[in-house]
């Protein structure tokens, strides 16, 4: 019998201490025995209490005769005594020799079984011995930033433009304006893939279009037509436009001037601001970029850090884990892409895509996991409250959302993480050499960490 199905197990079985195999410094093989006679005691203990609730048509329950029992459900059982027993001879093995299993074991039935015993190979990876490197003399950057009026106003002024209104007009239009358009671009006279558009709508000067038909928008007026040549970049998209010269017709349907709001008392009501109190809405958009800066600030610093780690340790992945990781990735992908509205249900995702991704997260996962141990990172109840409390800070009732965190423990597992892992970025920035260095709010605000 070759069933490799793993689950609990009888006695009388043996095997050899675990060697290192060949093909993988994590690899390992464990040379297991299981003896017949036990085998078949317990199948016809389990073939006995089945007999005892199987339905046969023709006999009333527990009337079934064990051998007729015994035809029907025979493999079955054998099968689930066989796997039970090798099952419980692995754990044995594994619990003596304290292993610590990566993934599932692969069980290989061997030829040199006998009447009187059955023979099995158990090969399977360990999680790698970790001893953490030595951070002393690393260097780190850490970037500081301390919000003053100057982002304050900046900010406010982002706001105001993502509030811009466009009412029509009979000037030209200007930089800033928006233009309703139709237009058709011809190459050698013939319509070409892509040149052709009705209701276009664009910002001018706002970079949605080339910068040459950009250009041709600044002076246009409602109802005018315009005709212009045009020279794609050398390096267009369109392989079969680069570098040729094209017509353009364009027929202006609407000129709207940029209409950019004051900060008053309308603007703060719709930010949220009720009373339209300005000196309370410059507080709360204070509030809210101190906390996207700190957020933005953390994370270049945890890369930092991870990076760091990564180049003082070699780790040895264990391949069940980075297979199973690359698999997790997949499946967010496939569940991002539907959520966007994606059709996934015949495009196949390659885990192999995501390989290198998901070594360099088990490697992380497993020297985190080692710090956390050995320098007893662990997340403190006050650590874990305080995140959950930063994640509630931008709800309008903050106390339900956290006692809807509460209300079932697996929802604070985020929690925990970041808990965990603000724990080793710590540890590191009080052990390495770190440097304050000082960073541009408009740098930090345009790439999210």
């Amino acid at each position: 019998m070759t069933d490799n199905a793993l689950v609990s197990a009888p006695n009388e079985a043996t095997a050899t201490n675990p060697v290192p195999a060949a093909s993988s410094k994590l690899e390992r093989r464990i040379e297991m025995t299981v003896a017949r006679a036990d085998i078949d005691r317990d199948v016809d203990q389990r073939l006995k209490r089945l007999s005892r609730t199987v339905k046969i048509a023709g006999f009333r329950p527990g009337k079934v005769p064990l051998k007729m029992v015994a035809q029907q459900y025979g493999y079955q059982t054998h099968s689930e005594a066989l796997g039970d027993a090798v099952q419980r001879v692995f754990g044995e093995q594994v619990r003596a020799n304290n292993l610590r299993v990566a993934g599932y074991p692969k069980i290989e039935p061997k030829q040199a079984s006998n009447e009187d015993q059955l023979e099995f190979s158990a090969v399977f990876e360990v999680y790698p011995d970790i001893v953490p490197g030595d951070i002393t003399s690393s260097a780190i950057e850490k970037p500081v930033l301390v919000v003053s009026e100057a982002e304050v106003d900046k900010t406010l002024e982002v706001l105001r433009k993502q509030r811009t209104a466009y009412v029509a007009t009979d000037h030209a239009a200007q930089t800033d304006d928006r233009v309703v358009i139709d237009f058709t671009g011809r190459k050698d006279g013939e319509i070409f893939k892509g040149g052709e558009a009705r209701d276009h709508v664009t910002v001018v000067g706002g970079g949605q279009m080339l910068p040459e038909f950009d250009a041709q928008l600044l002076g246009v007026t409602t109802g005018q037509t315009k005709t212009f040549d045009l020279t794609f970049p050398a390096d267009y998209q369109a392989t079969e436009l680069a570098g040729q010269t094209v017509q353009f017709e364009v027929t202006v349907k609407k000129v709207e001037a940029a209409a950019v709001p004051e900060i008053d008392v309308e603007f703060a009501k719709t930010l949220g601001i009720n009373d339209g109190d300005l000196t309370r809405m410059r507080s709360e958009v204070r509030s809210n970029l101190e906390r996207e800066v700190k957020k933005r600030l953390q994370s270049r610093i945890k890369n930092q850090v991870m990076d760091l780690l990564l180049s003082v340790n070699s780790v040895d992945v264990p391949r069940a884990l980075v297979e199973a990781e690359a698999q997790q990735m997949a499946e967010n992908t496939r569940r991002e892409m539907e959520s966007r509205g994606m059709a996934m249900k015949n495009v196949p995702l390659d885990t192999s895509w995501f390989g290198e991704q998901a070594t360099r997260r088990v490697r992380l996962g497993l020297l985190l996991a080692e710090l956390v141990r050995s320098k007893e990172l662990h997340a403190k109840p006050e650590q874990v409250r305080a995140i959950v409390d930063d994640f509630a800070e931008t709800f309008e009732d903050p106390k339900e959302v956290v006692r809807w965190y509460y209300s079932q423990p697996q929802r604070l597992a985020e929690a925990e993480s970041l808990a965990l892992e603000n724990n080793v970025v710590d540890w590191v920035l009080a052990n390495a050499k770190v440097t304050e260095v000082a960073v541009a709010f408009d740098d930090l605000m345009a790439n999210a960490a």
